[in-house]
């Protein structure tokens, strides 16, 4: 493999006395799409959150591009390359699909949302904004109210957001969540169209996104990882297919 372009060693993180990280390794290669797995519980998102900055591991090292951005904290993180987007949609429901687009360049530029009249009117903003909006096939749907938008396009917009940041590494939770069989090939296929162009860790439960979309897959179970490999590999791990994917070992 390629030299790591993430690098975890160790991760360990408590919540009193449960242990949702327990010593996870992990690389990721540079355009390289690598997907989490693992049962409900299993502390994908613990995961997720550790990688993005959001929880602070209690041991353990995180490497990104060559730097220990460990004890960075999240806005640190997104300014070297790292973008989120989140199980639960996270946008600004009351503003149009271009503002919230606008609002993430800005505050990845390192000006306060209190200053959003600026995304409303400054090129600089509004251009790589509409130019992300394209991207994810909502380019017709700039000037719509985010809460106007179908659930499907609410992630596109949020994957949007991330995109125009510009991210070296994407970390996309759950993409897919809550979508009917339509959206779900919809994101899929978009997501398709960034394979090789960016470096992505996903954490999916939709299991034909994630044999779909992969390189690599590995397998969280009880905040330890207990196999990692292609999606041949990983489909034919007992291990896997007794602890996770459920199939009949006869």
């Amino acid at each position: 493999m390629a030299e790591a372009l993430l690098a975890v060693r160790g991760l360990i993180k408590h919540f009193g006395g449960l242990l949702a990280s327990a010593g996870i390794d992990l690389d990721v290669a540079p355009g390289e799409t690598h997907a989490i797995i693992g049962p409900n519980g299993a502390g994908k998102t613990t995961f997720i959150g550790q990688l993005a900055g959001d929880l602070r591991p209690d041991a353990g090292s995180i490497r990104f591009a060559d730097h220990d951005v460990t004890r960075l904290d999240t806005p640190h993180r997104a300014r070297r390359g790292l973008a989120r987007s989140f199980q639960v949609t996270s946008i600004f429901r009351d503003f149009s699909a271009l503002d919230n687009v606008a609002l993430a360049v800005q505050a990845h530029a390192g000006s306060s949302f209190a200053f959003w009249r600026r995304a409303r009117v400054e090129p600089a903003l509004r251009d790589p904004a509409r130019a992300a909006l394209e991207s994810v096939g909502l380019g017709g749907r700039a000037h719509v109210l985010a809460a106007s938008l179908a659930h499907g396009e609410q992630r596109q917009l949020e994957i949007a957001m991330a995109l125009a940041t510009r991210p070296r590494l994407l970390l996309l939770d759950e993409p897919v969540a809550g979508m009917g069989p339509e959206e779900s090939q919809k994101m899929v296929r978009f997501l398709g169209t960034l394979k090789g162009r960016m470096t992505i860790v996903l954490v999916e439960h939709d299991m034909d996104a994630v044999f779909t979309l992969a390189d690599r897959i590995s397998v969280l179970v009880y905040g330890r990882i207990i196999a990692t490999g292609t999606p041949a590999e990983v489909r034919g791990n007992e291990a896997v297919r007794r602890a996770y994917l459920g199939e009949d070992q006869a």
